[in-house]
Formats: structure tokens, sequence, C-alpha cells
């Protein structure tokens, strides 16, 4: 253990490390989210420290001493607490580069059944509501703005404040869903890698949030975001991706990457705001680490955007690997309208159906139900968070007009992209799937020439042309649909 006697600071507390014990004493602060300017305040946040850490740490949390004064009476109050090595903290562990995808995975299970042992009351929904983060966000920017490292900082907050507010105009129906299944919890509220120590018996999980109630409650997925936003801020990109994976798995849930994102990205907006605060207080160093959460916040918001992506084009041109190459980039639901029209009839993908040319299958009323019921499948998608690619010709510029609009209604971030090739490579392309028989498109060289004079001009869509088979790179695709998650 590294010095009999050491003492470390927090922007709300001063811990002091004596021998094998622990003692944390509360600043008698006011920072606008907490009060312990009383004794007596004071002395309530620290039984209740010790209170809520037993759920996860019931072995370190010792209880409170009463700390006296020369005249006897009782005059601070200390939480009292097991020293543990600092170089078995999880972040140690990262920095040295050892293989923690194991420890995480256990780490999600404790955070698991911590929040299927929480009570279900009316005051935690209330905080896992879309209105509620909204505020969370909002109070968080004030602060942050009026703080020195947040002054230096106008454009990127006024940047963040609208990604994060936009996200969530549209996903009213996703945060009232997850409250509905039993998704807002009593969590820990301040997950940090720096507070996790893998014993060899397992971990202990220290230092919740004790001061406010309502920052502790909240969407589960938000609570255990907090570890997974300081991993990635370690450089544990991975480790991040088994922690959320791993608690899946037991919870059972599995929340859109695009609220995982928002949720990381709030994480880390309170963590700039916390440090901006160490900053004022006179840390000078924290002025950097406090814009590099900055940074981290709008990276976050940006790969959790959701998008709305056309990929259209005459038939075969390639849009529908290119639908699928975006799609997987953004981790989007990929619908194509030839699957679609083609279960509209209770028929399978590959079952053919001859090429129609306006009549039967395409019909213009079937065509029509088709582009409504892709519609459709979309709006339910986007609400709930989930971007994605729609796969079909948008060969008029009205299928296209009604795109835009539900991409309007549902706050997503529209983009377009046509598929063109030259015609002497369509039609071998056609003639070749054809003979393959293994695709859902029934096109033909009859549809490939109906479609070259029926096509109306989409000026607003970027254009890929695919008549040497390529398809885009992975830096090209993130110019043209924007980056994806990691």
């Amino acid at each position: 253990m590294a010095g009999y006697a050491q003492v470390r600071e927090t922007h709300t507390s001063v811990v002091f490390f004596v021998g094998d014990r622990v003692y944390k004493m509360k600043k008698p602060l006011d920072l606008e989210f907490l009060d312990n300017r009383t004794r007596r305040a004071r002395e309530v946040a620290c039984h209740r420290e010790v209170e809520l850490n037993r759920r996860l740490a019931p072995d370190i949390y010792l209880g409170v001493a009463d700390v006296h004064g020369p005249d006897g009476a009782v005059c601070e109050h200390l939480v009292e607490m097991v020293r543990l090595a600092d170089d078995r903290r999880l972040a140690a562990l990262v920095g040295r580069g050892e293989h923690v995808d194991e420890i995480v995975t256990e780490i999600a299970r404790r955070i698991a059944e911590l929040h299927a042992a929480s009570p279900r009351d009316p005051a935690i929904d209330r905080c896992a509501s879309r209105e509620f983060v909204a505020g969370l966000w909002t109070a968080n920017l004030d602060h942050l703005e009026r703080l020195p490292v947040g002054r230096d900082l106008p454009d990127a907050l006024t940047g963040i404040r609208s990604a994060a507010h936009r996200y969530l105009a549209g996903r009213g129906v996703l945060f009232t869903d997850r409250i509905a299944a039993g998704r807002a919890v009593d969590g820990h509220g301040d997950l940090l890698a720096d507070d996790v120590f893998c014993l060899d018996d397992g971990p202990r999980i220290i230092d919740c949030l004790e001061f406010d109630d309502e920052l502790r409650y909240g969407d589960g997925a938000l609570d255990l975001a907090f570890l997974a936003m300081d991993l990635e801020r370690l450089g544990a990109v991975g480790a991040a991706r088994r922690l959320l994976t791993a608690y899946a798995e037991y919870s059972g849930d599995r929340p859109p990457a695009s609220l995982l994102h928002h949720f990381i990205a709030y994480r880390a907006l309170v963590r700039a705001k916390v440090t901006a605060l160490r900053h004022e207080q006179g840390d000078e160093a924290s002025r950097e680490v406090a814009a590099a959460f900055v940074a981290q916040v709008a990276r976050n918001l940006d790969r959790g955007r959701v998008r709305l992506v056309l990929v259209g084009g005459i038939t075969a041109t390639g849009k529908t690997t290119l639908a699928r190459l975006v799609g997987e980039r953004l981790g989007a639901t990929v619908l194509r309208s030839d699957v679609v029209r083609k279960e509209l009839a209770g028929l399978a993908p590959t079952d053919r159906t001859g090429d129609g040319l306006h009549t039967g299958l395409y019909s213009p009323e079937h065509t029509a139900a088709t582009y409504d019921e892709l519609l459709r499948r979309t709006e339910t998608l986007l609400t709930h968070g989930e971007s994605v690619v729609l796969d079909a010709t948008w060969l008029e510029e009205p299928q296209r007009v009604a795109a835009r609009r539900l991409g309007e209604r549902a706050v997503a971030d529209s983009v377009e992209i046509e598929c063109i090739a030259d015609p002497a490579v369509l039609l071998r392309r056609i003639r070749d799937r054809v003979e393959r028989g293994d695709d859902a498109s029934d096109a033909t060289p009859a549809v490939l020439d109906e479609q070259l004079h029926r096509r109306h001009e989409w000026p607003g869509a970027t254009r890929f042309d695919t008549s040497e088979g390529a398809m885009p790179g992975d830096e090209l695709l993130d110019r043209i649909v924007g980056v994806g998650g990691w």
C-alpha cells in the first residue's frame, strides 16, 4: 500500500488515507446541485452515503465516525471505509493495458442485479422521462456555461445544447416505452473506473451518488453509461462495448445505440462540469481535462444522431449493396422495397412474379402500398431511436417528399443517395441476376428501359457511380452519412 497517510481532494470532499482506513469529509460548500454548508447536512449526507454504498460494497463501508472538538462536542462527521489498494482500481488496470473483459462482465452483472432489485416507484419513473432528462441537460449546460472553462467554449456548448435537445425532441415514445418496461431504477449514479476495485473475490463498486436521489434515479442505461463513458475516455472502447453487451445479457435490456451514445454524452457533460468546478477551485490542470470531456460529449452526440437514409436509383445500380454497407456503418435497420412488396403479398423474397410493368405486384396501387408500409415501419423505428436505411428506387419526387416529411416529423437527419451506372452495365447485371434467381428483385430489361424513361431528376441526392463495381470506403461513407457508433 503506497504511503501510510495521504490526503486527496475532490470537488465535494477531502479524503484522508490513514493506514488501512479511509475517512471522507464533506466540504462545507454550496455547489448549486448540493448544499453541505451546515454540519447537520454533512452528517445526513455521510449516513446516506454509507447506507447506499453498502448495496454494492457492504464490507467496505464501516460507518460514520464523529469528530469531537477540544470541548468534547461533535464538530464534524466522516465516512469511514476500508482502504483498498490503488493499483486494483479498474482505471489502473486499464492504464496498464491489462485484459479486463472478465472483470467488466462481472461489473455488468452486479449492476444488473442492483437495477433488478430497485424499487419501482412513480418518483423514479419521473426521473427517466424525456422531460426530466432534458432538464438535466439544461441544468448542467447552464452551470458549465457560468464557469471559466465553459465561458471559453461557447460555440461547442451551443452545438451540444442543440444536438442534445434535437435528439430528445423526436424520442418521446422511446422514453415512455422504456419506463413502461420497468427500465427506470434507483442506480449508482456516479459509476467511474477509479471507483471500481478489482479484487480477487470480485469487484467492489464504491462512491455512489448520495446527495440527491433524483440524480441517482433514472434509466438503467443512463446509469451504466457513466462507466461506458469513462472506459471510452481511458481508451478502452473494447471494454466499454463488453460492458454494454454483458449488461444486455444479464438484464435483458437492449436499448438502441443512439440512446446509449446520448446517455454517454450526458455523462461526459457531467464530468466536464465537475472537472470545471475543480478548475474554478484552483486546480489549473483541470481546464484541459474539462475541455476533453466537452469534446467527448460532442462526439457521442454525433454518433447518436438518428438518421433516415434513402438509397435509391434505377434497378441494378447497386443500391442494395450500398444500403447494406451504410446500414452496417451506422448500425441501422435496412428496409428493402423488393422484400416488403412481396411480404405484403404473402410471398417469399425470391418467389418469382414476373416484372409486372404496372400490373400485379407492380401496379401503381401496390407500389403505393409498398412505399406506405416502408414509411410506416420507418416511423416506428425512428421514434424508438433506430436509424433506418431505405433501399428502393425512389424514382419519383413525391415518394422522396413523403420520406423527407417523415424524417422531419421524427426529428431524424435525412440523407439521400442516388446510385447510378452505365446502362450497358445495368443490363448485364440484370441478366446475370435473372439467371441466378437468388434475389428479391423481379426486374427485367424491360423494367430497366421503363425506369430510365420514368425517373425524375434527384438534385438533392449525393450521386455514387457503381459502373466499375466499387463501393465507398469508410472514410467516404462517413462524409456522406456521418460517423457511425463504435
